[in-house]
This record gives structure tokens, C-alpha cells and sequence, in this order.
């Protein structure tokens, strides 16, 4: 055991001391602190306003000062932050609030156009608006001519619906220009047409419009009014920690391996340390860094939902369970990828050999939509009992609004265990032959051959 504690200390000394190491446990952070104080500066960033001209043809009388009115920039602005609130106050309450008060979030809807309208009543020479618009003018560009129908107020005889409009565009006009242009005339001609049915247009709007109330979370904290996206983003985020933490671990182990086996430093290690010794060594070293990653981005997560008053949410055996399962998890794609290391030469003879390794902790996250939603359908309670993906898709259900049965998550476990020992074993024989092998990479069936035979 002394000898084994030697190499897993020099193993995770070597690992963390390690610029790479420190960028990478790092870089995540940083990202999301660029994240904050880029994006504030990103939404502040203007671009010009469009400027142009529009004529509008309307041949009823009735609608051109509707639609000269609902083009003026200060109408624009507030009809797109007003839309913006309503959208994502159908999504979440919050949202809306946020949306109706934060002046950055009207910025990030950049400035309206600014549309200069001729209204030219009754006239309907549409080629004469064609001329119009291919102008050449010497101040503001010429960008779209507005043909009200004339039954855009009243339906003919025999029809059950109004009338529209047309709009005739330049070059110059812009998709999001042409947005507005047309919300702006539908605005305008809907409340000619209710003024002319004796109906109050905000009196109509407020009838239909019912708000919708964030609904309460109720946890063992005390009921919240916030997190149901949290808890639908959360076994996403649990499979992601326990994926990075095994991935960083895992990759470093490998390539380490490959370094001292293509560098002769394995030969002198094993004049005093035997191959298990040193396999085992390696495997403990490694397991202390991936905890290292697994816990820091863990205790980050804890004190963002600290700060956002959203702990109560988070079941603390969820936490323990992440902790579990990532040492099964780490003990079975540990072993495959020491494994790996001491039967290849170089990294880029490694890749062939990793391949399935990385499609069995990739296959789980194309389940984890399924499962998320179907968390006791008979594909996730399957998936629970096959190694190696068993932990994802467990951690997965645990996380989930209706978690599964104690007695499932202890047979996940003792069947992780099963395949851990199993791995650990495999990898054992391997490592005592490939070790000191070199020539022609091998592939999976000679891995097979070498633990048979060792």
C-alpha cells in the first residue's frame, strides 16, 4: 500500500501542478465571468438607425394617419418592447418584468427606424409608386410604398372578409424594416377598424388579456416562486459534472501513461514498483484530481444558487449521489483508458482504441432528453441497470421530479461496482503485458488475447 500511495501522490502532483491543468480547471469560470461583463457592453452596442422614406396610398381616407402614426420611431420602439414583454411573459413572469423595466433590454433591440411617410390620399397609380421607388433621391432613400385596399375598412357585398394591403419595396429595404412596416400598418388598419365598430381597442385587449402567474415550487425549503427551468436544466448539468470529471481524469491518465511508456520512464518505475502496483497508484492519483474538478464546479454551482436564493431547490443527496456514482463511473472509463495508454506507443494510436470508449459516455446524453421526460419509462429504468451508462441515465432519474425507487439506485450501484471490478481486472492483464510492448498498435481483440493469456 506504501508503494501504491507513492505513485498516486507523484501522479497527482505532477497532474495539478500543471499549467495545462490550472487553464483548463480555470477556464470555465472565466468564461462565464468574460460572459457578464462582454455581454452588458455587447447589448449597449449600437448600430445606426435605418432612415427612409415611405409613401402610403390609401384610397378609403381613413387609414393613412393610423399608419403615419403607428411609423413614428417613439410608436415603433414601444410597440417592439411591449411585444418583447408579452413574449417572455408567456414564457416565464419574470422575464416579462425584466423586459418592461431593464433599459438594456431595450437596447438590445436596437433603435427603431426612423421612416418618413407621404401620405398621398386616393391616388392608386401603382406606377407611379413603382417610379417612385426606383428614384434616385438626393436625401433619404426611397425604401417602400404602402396601397391600402379599398375595402380594407368596409367588406364588399357578398364577402365575409375585409380587405388588406400592398406593400412595394426597394432594394434598400431590410427584412427587420419590412417587419416593422407591416406590423405597423396591420396596427393601424385594426383600430380604424374597430373605431368604425364602436369598439374600444385597449378595453378589447385587456378582455382577452390574462396574466399568467409563476407558478410555486414547493420545496423542503419553503415554497419559491422560481426554478422549474432550473429543475428542468438540472440532470443536464449533474451528467455534465460527472462526464468533465471523468473526462479530465481519465484523458490524463491515458496520456501520462503513453508519455512514460514512449519515454522508457515506465521502465525505470517498474524496477521498483510491480505493474499493478502502478496501474493502482496511477488510477488513485487521478481519482483525487477528478474529484479536485468534479468538486470545485460543484461548490461554484452551490454558492451561484446560494446567491440567487434558489439552495432549496437542490436536494443535498443529489450531491452525494454525483459523488457515488462518479467513482464508480471513474473506476470502469478509468481502467479502459489506462488500459488503452499502456498497450498503444503513441496518442494518435490511441484514437482507433477510444473511439467506443467515448461513444459509451457520449451515448447517455442522447438518452438524457428521454429519460429527463420519461424518467420511469421502461427505457430509462432499463438503461439504469447497464453499465456503463447506468450512472448517467441514474443521476439523470434522480434529478428528474419523480426519482426512482431506493432499491433501483442501490442495484445501479452494486451493478456499477460489478462492472467496475470487472474493468479494473481487464485493465489489470493489459497493463501487465502491453507495458513494456512495443511495435504495431493493438486493437481490441488482441486486448482481449493479452488478458486471457496474462
Amino acid at each position: 500500500m506504501r508503494r501504491i500511495a507513492l505513485v498516486a501522490r507523484r501522479e497527482f502532483v505532477a497532474t495539478i501542478s500543471t499549467k495545462g491543468f490550472i487553464v483548463g480547471l480555470l477556464i470555465m469560470p472565466a468564461l462565464a465571468l468574460a460572459f457578464v461583463l462582454v455581454a452588458p457592453r455587447l447589448m449597449n452596442a449600437r448600430s445606426p438607425a435605418v432612415r427612409g422614406e415611405v409613401v402610403v396610398i390609401d384610397p378609403t381616407g381613413a387609414v393613412a394617419a393610423e399608419i403615419v402614426a403607428a411609423l413614428d420611431p417613439a410608436a415603433i420602439a414601444e410597440r417592439r418592447v411591449e411585444n418583447l414583454r408579452r413574449t417572455m411573459a408567456n414564457a416565464d413572469p419574470a422575464l416579462g418584468e425584466l423586459a418592461a423595466s431593464s433599459e438594456a433590454v431595450a437596447q438590445a433591440l436596437g433603435q427603431a427606424p426612423v421612416l418618413r411617410t407621404i401620405d398621398r390620399f386616393g391616388e392608386t397609380n401603382l406606377e407611379a409608386a413603382r417610379a417612385w421607388l426606383l428614384a434616385e433621391s438626393p436625401g433619404e432613400p426611397h425604401l417602400a410604398a404602402i396601397v391600402v385596399h379599398p375595402d380594407a375598412m368596409v367588406r364588399r357585398a357578398g364577402r365575409s372578409e375585409f380587405g388588406a394591403y400592398d406593400v412595394y419595396a426597394s432594394r434598400a429595404l431590410d427584412d427587420a424594416t419590412e417587419s416593422v412596416i407591416h406590423e405597423s400598418v396591420r396596427q393601424a388598419i385594426v383600430t380604424v377598424r374597430l373605431r368604425a365598430s364602436g369598439l374600444d381597442r385597449a378595453a378589447l385587449e385587456a378582455t382577452m388579456r390574462v396574466a399568467r402567474p409563476r407558478a410555486v415550487t414547493v420545496a423542503a425549503g419553503g415554497d419559491q416562486q422560481a426554478g422549474r427551468d432550473f429543475n428542468r436544466m438540472l440532470p443536464f448539468i449533474l451528467g455534465l459534472l460527472l462526464f468533465a470529471g471523468v473526462i479530465v481524469s481519465g484523458q490524463t491518465l491515458m496520456t501520462s501513461t503513453i508519455e512514460e511508456k514512449s519515454s522508457r520512464v515506465v521502465e525505470v518505475l517498474l524496477a521498483a514498483v510491480s505493474p499493478f502496483q502502478l496501474m493502482a497508484g496511477k488510477l488513485l492519483g487521478q481519482l483525487a484530481v477528478g474529484l479536485i474538478v468534479l468538486l470545485l464546479y460543484v461548490g461554484v454551482g452551490v454558492v451561484a444558487l446560494v446567491s440567487f436564493a434558489m439552495l432549496g431547490l437542490l436536494d443535498p443527496m443529489l450531491i452525494l449521489y454525483l459523488v457515488g456514482f462518479f467513482l464508480i463511473t471513474y473506476l470502469v472509463f478509468g481502467a479502459l483508458m489506462i488500459a488503452i495508454g499502456a498497450a498503444v506507443n503513441q496518442i494518435a494510436d490511441a484514437q482507433s482504441l477510444m473511439g467506443p470508449v467515448m461513444l459509451l459516455m457520449v451515448a447517455p446524453y442522447l438518452l438524457a432528453p428521454m429519460v429527463s421526460r420519461a424518467p420511469n419509462a421502461p427505457v430509462a429504468v432499463i438503461a439504469s441497470f447497464v453499465p456503463p451508462v447506468n450512472a448517467f441515465v441514474m443521476m439523470t432519474r434522480l434529478a428528474s421530479p419523480t426519482p426512482p425507487p431506493a432499491w433501483h439506485v442501490l442495484a445501479a450501484m452494486a451493478l456499477g461496482l460489478g462492472a467496475a471490478v470487472g474493468c479494473l481486472w481487464f485493465a489489470a492483464k493489459v497493463f501487465k503485458v502491453g507495458l513494456l510492448m512495443h511495435g504495431t498498435p493493438p486493437n481490441v481483440a488482441t486486448l482481449i488475447r493479452w488478458a486471457r493469456s496474462a
